[in-house]
């Protein structure tokens, strides 16, 4: 009899915890996409960069892609000599580093 004394209080417990967590509401990651204004100026430092670095001129500089990460951006590219590159950004959009690939 002790023993049913003890338990019950401790199932009622037990029951109770596990409907109070569904309550909690999924978290979401945001994501933030830059804009067309802003994603146009980090691809024209991009290709500046790359311009400088490989010896040539903007205009022959292609970007090929865009990816967006957790706290950066990356954008890839190639030259006219078919060398890639990828620049890096911060979360605001502000240039960090051109990597060679």
């Amino acid at each position: 009899m002790k023993i049913m004394k003890c338990i019950a209080p401790a199932l009622m417990l037990l029951l109770a915890g596990c409907s109070a967590s569904a309550d909690i509401p999924a978290q979401q990651a945001q994501k933030a996409r830059p804009g067309p204004e802003h994603s146009l100026d980090m691809e024209n430092m991009c290709r500046q960069n790359a311009a400088r670095r490989y010896n040539t001129g903007i205009q022959q500089i292609d970007v090929t892609g865009f990816e967006q990460f957790q706290g950066s951006y990356e954008m890839r590219g190639v030259t006219p000599r078919r060398e890639a590159f990828v620049c890096t950004f911060d979360a605001e959009g502000q240039f960090l580093h051109l990597s060679m690939r």
